[in-house]
């Protein structure tokens, strides 16, 4: 048997965590894994993960999230916005995984084939609490409220002037590929953030929704045909269905987080076959 794996927000900065991703085995030979974001935000650290996982697992795919993306101060490779996205892409297709600029992979094992889409699709402030209308407005209400992501001073959207026109240029030319993808198979859609709100209305702070996705996205998984939508940046691991189409939320999150839980830090989430 082969599988179809996932897991993300390994944030490997944190020793512990690193030590899970080194445990981390596939079920056999052939396996995918899939990871959609938050490896770390150091490259080195990135390569390693990628670089381990790849030498695992059939094939690796990836899809960034935001800590990819930061441009930390302790970071020694100062590059902003696309050109540190275009390097990670490099960095991983030198490993041999699979980015969202390359072809879609089509998985044929059991329950394929489908088309495997690694997305980077990024936010644009639009999932906004009941009666905010701008994103100015909802910035506003988050930091009024104290909760401000980090994303807000070490994501840099260069050339672009914010992340909402970075996201929009994103959703644009995904969609096109998305529509293009040969032979029109169903689809597993891999992104970092949700491709609809409601995985958010679970969080804490209800404000922190407007750094979680975008509504440009919100019919893609009906659209291009999802058997499942693989996320991750929530740091709450679930199972929802949205229009009778699974998405699985499939975070490790930060130490505080899992170790109170019951279940087995950095078990792989099973995609395909279809339990």
């Amino acid at each position: 048997m082969t599988f179809l794996l996932g897991i993300s927000d390994v944030h490997v900065g944190y020793p512990e965590n690193r030590e899970i991703v080194e445990r981390i085995r596939p079920r056999s030979a052939t396996d995918w894994l899939l990871l959609p974001g938050d490896v770390s935000e150091k490259v080195a650290d990135f390569e390693w993960v990628l670089g381990t996982l790849a030498s695992r697992f059939a094939k690796v795919v990836w899809a960034p999230g935001n800590h990819d993306l930061w441009t930390h101060p302790s970071e020694t490779l100062q590059l902003r916005g696309v050109e540190r996205y275009d390097h990670l892409v490099k960095v991983a297709r030198d490993l041999g995984v699979v980015t969202p600029e390359d072809p879609y992979p089509t998985w044929e094992g059991p329950d394929g084939p489908v088309t495997v889409a690694p997305l980077m699709v990024l936010y644009d402030y639009s999932y906004r609490v009941p009666g905010v209308t701008t994103k100015e407005a909802a910035l506003k209400l988050a930091y009024d409220k104290g909760v401000v992501c980090t994303d807000e001073m070490v994501l840099h959207p260069d050339p672009y002037d914010g992340i909402d026109e970075w996201c929009a240029a994103r959703a644009e030319e995904t969609e096109r590929r998305l529509a293009d993808r040969p032979g029109g198979l169903p689809t597993v859609l891999v992104n970092h953030y949700p491709l609809v709100r409601d995985p958010t209305f679970v969080l804490r702070h209800p404000e922190f929704a407007i750094w979680c996705g975008t509504d440009r996205t919100a019919d893609w998984h009906i659209r291009f045909g999802a058997v499942a939508m693989v996320y991750g940046h929530l740091h709450i691991p679930r199972t929802t269905w949205h229009d009778g189409v699974r998405f699985e939320e499939v975070s490790l999150g930060y130490p505080r987080e899992w170790r109170p839980r019951s279940t087995t830090p950095g078990e792989l989430r099973q995609i395909l076959p279809v339990i």
